[in-house]
């Protein structure tokens, strides 16, 4: 059987350790994207030490050249690549309303988390060409969704963070036009939306664990027959754009 070979971006800590660990138990030979060098080894190794098969790579997902250093690994090792999971991203509280959220602070929210997954996308694109069903999987929010944030009784209509809530906007638009440009391939790119998490991005605020949020897209990277058209969905279901 052939194993399926993942990338998953932000790999070291919260919900990217646990997207790497359930894609590595499901089988699949996992590379563990970090920025740092240190804990991403370190992340690597603990799974490592769990019999599971995860390899570090170096990758700043806002740096060009270490994306194209980590493509070119994959490339020279495996030759293809199955899956890939766009995780890595930020929150910054200095962000806030349009009226007086930091610029520079906005600019590393959409730079991180909108830019850096297109980014690494183009960088992952021929790789996953070679496959005979590449899945891109970008990890968004609900704070995405244009039709939620306009509405008065959405339960995080206060949650107004212009930097972060138009960065997962502009990755819901990536999914979108991804799949378009791909519509002739196997490849098929989703939006996932884990819910609110407990994790350093969250401040530890949220009600879910990072093993609870990981479930979701991992079962949409390796699902065998993929719904193109569902593409910003959580658990429960299909969410609005």
């Amino acid at each position: 059987m052939t194993v399926s070979i993942a990338l998953v971006t932000g790999g070291n800590k919260g919900i990217g350790y646990e997207i790497a660990k359930q894609l590595a138990e499901a089988g699949a030979r996992v590379f563990l994207g970090a920025r740092d060098a240190a804990r991403g080894k370190a992340a690597a190794e603990a799974l490592s030490k769990e019999g599971l098969d995860v390899s570090f790579v170096q990758l700043d997902i806002c740096d060009e050249q270490s994306v194209t250093a980590a493509a070119q690994l994959i490339d020279g090792t495996q030759g293809r690549l199955d899956i890939l999971i766009n995780n890595a991203g930020i929150a910054d509280y200095s962000d806030g309303l349009p009226g007086n959220a930091s610029l520079e602070a906005v600019r590393r929210v959409l730079d991180t988390n909108f830019i850096g997954p297109l980014r690494v996308t183009q960088a992952m694109l021929p790789l996953l060409r070679k496959t005979s069903a590449g899945r891109i999987v970008n990890l968004s929010s609900s704070l995405g969704s244009l039709t939620l944030n306009n509405d008065p009784e959405w339960p995080f209509y206060n949650v107004k963070f212009i930097g972060y809530n138009a960065s997962k906007a502009a990755l819901n638009m990536l999914t979108i036009q991804l799949n378009a440009e791909l519509q002739d391939t196997e490849i098929v790119a989703f939006s996932a939306c884990p819910g609110l998490v407990s994790t350093d991005l969250s401040g530890h605020q949220g009600d879910r664990t990072p093993k609870e949020a990981a479930a979701f897209p991992v079962r949409l990277a390796l699902q065998t027959v993929a719904d193109g058209q569902a593409l910003f969905q959580n658990e429960q279901g299909v969410l609005p754009l």
